[in-house]
């Protein structure tokens, strides 16, 4: 539990909130502060592991059991913070009101034997598995609650629920508006502050008008350039930017490593602003300073050094926004002007294009400003297929899709940045208008094109959408771009034959320079490249109108299995193969490899391809290879993948490149020298997985000392059991061998057990090894008969789990650490912390998409097994002696 975060996000100097503080020992507390912010909200916090493990509810505790509140988790605060109300200086981070809604003791729901310090590691487990039942004790709240982490939501999201007892009401709990302490409400806690800090009353601090803290930004850019990261480097201030550009697609999805946002309805636009300075552009680079007067006030404010991205747009009073209303906006009258940035590229002299798409967002966030029109556009960690369903609900124009990884790419297009829209709907350029004989109308109906190769190729006769207001603008705007013919490469049959205009006689068409651009919904697109059923939908002044070319919708599932093949990109690595050749010839520790069949899949329901599997290795090598190195390995292969046939290959005598090392033996009753591949380096690794080498099996000895196993492994092989009651064996192994004195390190099998090793050092034999592995086996079974079983015959096991310790025997093998596994899923054998060993766990929660990126966090939590090693003797004798 630590206190970094929240220390990083305030300036003591400025803030009167408390540094520290530490519990009685002799109960745990709780505190529910109402905080009038930047947004109402009520903060919830518990003490737990010395700190207040800290959750904001925006819309408060409930005691309905029905009812359930979001709780987003954010930085632990200090113990002393339980006792903090009144103001937060404004600019400082979180400023404004804050009282005591509430406050008192709780304990854990389920009986805890023992110390307040047994409760609290018991909550503490709980926390850490996702969901906490505790019991409050409040002046306000009382009862059982409960605290569930959600999933799809991101992994802060949580929900705050009472069950039901005899507290649970309908009512508002929240009408009990005053502190527990002031007894002030929030309005009068704003109007007469008065801090108070461990009961004490203490002099406010009055509130500075400073800009926002620069501390939790340097803490991110420092963050960015941590080893193994893309480095940020000083640039200069610049002044001219082109926007990176998505790629539109045809449907929305589901994939882990990417972030959705909401596609604003409005102008793209760029803020530059350094040393006082600023300038508002359009994307083509056209000023918006004075079409957007209240932005550019808004970002004179901010006083940040920043170039950042957004969007423009015009929200009526329900927040809904408005293009319509954007291109005619000249006052608060017609709409709320907000600028939703969602991206920063350079800040306080630093290129942030190099860091991730997350990595710039985290910056961001902390520089964005309070009460100002200038907001941040949210990423939501969600469903991409719902989180569209929810916008076209909603009335909004579509979502956005972005790599969470993805650097930014100014002026390019790429596929690491996806649109997808609500509806149809398409820019296009106005090459004249009609009138109808008879018509009071301004005009009757717009004849738009797009351009193609240089030709301006006419889309279709626009004739709804419009007010007679915006029609007379139009009119007036298209007086000086009026020409004699058309701009049209072919000339448009505007006066097709319309049996519901009989009479009215035939259209004048008006010809006009192809300078102004509008956007326009429609049905579909024709075969003959013409819109049907199209809308007015407002006017473009941020473009130029030989830019505005069809947009086609790529289709989704093709793009992504595109940027599949790149797992390395997903997990900020670099890539080995990349997704277009079928067969690629790369150079690795000085030897040629000839990777052939690349595009085959190997996992059919995931469509993960060889190139994924060969990618996958090689990324991984430095922390698979020490597991292989020098030891002789059983490849288990599958030519066409998981659902094909496959085959282990021991011998590999004469089948591999002279360069392979091997290690001569004979097999029983078998003379003839054969040899095994042995483990070497990322040639062997990557040369094994071309051959459809999807799990790698090492020796648990090295060629060093063949007959001296480096580890000892009990292998929890479960039947008809449950994953829980894996888990539960699994703990009382550990138990078992905690009693002993004895380290012992978890991964998952990858497939349906788990695996513990021992270290030894390679100092006893496979004999030794499998006889002290056989003593664990048969205590663990003592403690649970009921469903573990020594048998070897499946038959004899009765659905029981095999507690197997027959893999210490000279040439057996099990999935090395961080090994593929020819499953659904495409999981991985994973190391473990033991705390993460408990109800929960699942095989499913490390596959090939995210194995690289845990490891990448964690480092090899497994390195011990390969340690020193225990003293077998000694841990015999003291056995003898209990």
């Amino acid at each position: 539990m630590s206190l970094t975060a929240y220390k990083k996000k305030r300036s003591f100097a400025q803030t009167p909130e408390p540094k520290g503080g530490k519990g009685s020992g002799k109960e745990l507390r709780f505190v529910i502060q109402k905080h009038d912010a930047s947004h109402l909200h009520y903060d919830f916090r518990l003490e737990m592991g010395g700190v207040l493990k800290s959750w904001a509810v925006p819309k408060g505790p409930s005691t309905d059991p029905e009812v359930k509140r979001l709780a987003m988790m954010v930085e632990d605060h200090p113990y002393d913070y339980k006792d903090f109300e009144g103001l937060i200086p404004k600019g400082e981070y979180g400023g404004g009101t804050v009282i005591v809604w509430d406050e008192g003791t709780y304990e854990p729901d389920e009986p805890v034997d023992g110390t307040i310090e047994d409760q609290d590691r018991n909550l503490r487990h709980q926390l850490h598995s996702g969901k906490i039942s505790f019991t409050l004790h409040g002046k306000k709240l009382k009862g059982s609650f409960a605290l569930v982490r959600t999933h799809g939501m991101g992994e802060n999201s949580w929900l705050l629920i009472k069950h039901k007892d005899k507290y649970a009401k309908s009512d508002d709990i929240l009408l009990k508006d005053k502190s527990v302490i002031s007894k002030k409400t929030i309005e009068q806690m704003a109007k007469k502050p008065v801090q108070v800090y461990g009961k004490k009353t203490i002099k406010p601090k009055q509130p500075d008008a400073v800009k926002p803290e620069a501390e939790a930004v340097k803490s991110k850019l420092a963050e960015a350039v941590k080893p193994k990261q893309n480095k940020i480097v000083k640039t200069p201030f610049y002044d001219q930017v082109k926007p990176m550009l998505a790629t539109l697609v045809d449907e929305a999805f589901d994939k882990e490593g990417w972030l959705y946002e909401v596609k604003w309805d409005g102008y793209r636009a760029v803020a530059l602003m350094n040393k006082g300075s600023v300038e508002f552009k359009s994307r083509n680079n056209k000023s918006f300073q004075e079409k957007f007067y209240p932005i550019y006030q808004a970002l004179l404010e901010w006083n940040v050094n920043a170039i950042v991205d957004g969007e423009v747009v015009s929200v009526d009073k329900k927040g809904k926004a408005s293009f319509g209303d954007l291109q005619n906006w000249h006052s608060d009258q017609n709409g709320e002007l907000l600028y939703y940035v969602f991206d920063i590229l350079w800040y306080d002299g630093h290129d942030l294009t190099v860091l991730s798409l997350m990595q710039r967002k985290a910056i961001l966030a902390q520089l964005i400003p309070e009460n100002s029109p200038v907001r941040l556009s949210k990423g939501f960690e969600t469903s991409g297929i719902e989180f569209l369903a929810a916008a076209k609900k909603a009335g909004l124009e579509g979502i956005m899709a972005k790599r969470k990884d993805s650097l930014y790419v100014a002026g390019e297009r790429t596929n690491d940045w996806l649109k997808i829209k609500a509806s149809k709907r398409q820019e296009v350029v106005i090459g004249g208008y009609t009138k109808n004989a008879g018509t009071s109308k301004p005009f009757s109906s717009l004849l738009v094109g797009l351009f193609e190769g240089g030709k301006f190729i006419y889309t279709g006769k626009i004739g709804t959408g419009f007010s007679m207001e915006m029609q007379q603008e139009l009119l007036a705007r298209f007086e000086p771009l009026l020409i004699a013919e058309p701009a049209f490469t072919e000339k448009p049959a505007y006066n097709k034959a319309n049996p519901f205009r009989a009479g009215l006689g035939k259209a004048k068409a008006f010809w006009l320079k192809p300078e102004m651009i509008c956007e326009v919904n429609f049905a579909e697109m024709t075969t003959d490249g013409v819109m049907r059923h199209p809308s007015f939908a407002g006017m473009r002044e941020d473009k130029d109108a030989k830019e505005v070319v069809l947009e086609k919708e790529a289709d989704t599932s093709a793009i992504l299995a595109g940027t599949d093949d790149d797992l390395t990109k997903l997990n900020g690595m670099k890539q080995l193969l990349n997704p277009k050749e079928e067969t690629q010839v790369k150079k690795v520790n000085g030897h040629s490899l000839e990777f052939t069949n690349l595009n085959k899949i190997f996992w059919p329901v995931e469509q993960f391809t060889k190139r994924d599997l060969i990618n996958y290795y090689e990324q991984m090598s430095s922390f698979i290879l020490p597991y292989m190195k020098d030891r002789p390995l059983s490849l288990n292969r599958y030519p066409n993948g998981i659902t094909g046939e496959s085959f282990y290959q021991k011998d590999v005598t004469g089948k591999v490149p002279d360069w392979v090392k091997t290690y001569l033996y004979h097999a029983e009753g078998d003379d003839s020298d054969k040899h095994f591949m042995l483990g070497e380096d990322k040639a062997t690794l990557l040369y094994s997985a071309g051959l459809g080498c999807i799990e790698v099996h090492p020796w648990s000895s090295t060629i060093k000392k063949p007959d001296y196993p480096t580890w000892c492994i009990i292998d929890l092989d479960p039947d008809k059991n449950s994953f829980q009651q894996v888990i539960e064996a699994a703990q009382v192994t550990k138990a078992v061998l905690d009693d002993m004195g004895v380290p012992c390190y978890c991964k998952t099998s990858g497939s349906t057990g788990l695996h513990v090793y021992i270290p030894l050092g390679n100092k006893y034999t496979y004999e030794q090894s499998k006889e002290f592995a056989r003593i664990i086996v048969t205590l663990v079974n003592r403690e649970i008969p009921a469903y573990t079983s020594l048998e070897r015959a499946v038959s004899k096991r009765k659905g029981k789990m095999y507690l197997d310790f027959l893999q210490n025997r000279p040439q057996a093998t099990i999935a090395a650490p961080y090994s593929l596994r020819p499953k659904p899923g495409a999981t991985v054998s994973m190391p473990l912390h033991w705390d993460e060993v408990k109800k929960g766990l699942e095989m499913k929660d490390f596959t090939i998409s995210n194995a690289l990126s845990r490891v990448k966090e964690t480092g090899d939590i497994f390195k011990p097994v390969l340690g020193k090693g225990i003293d077998l003797k000694k841990i015999i004798k003291g056995r003898q002696l209990k």
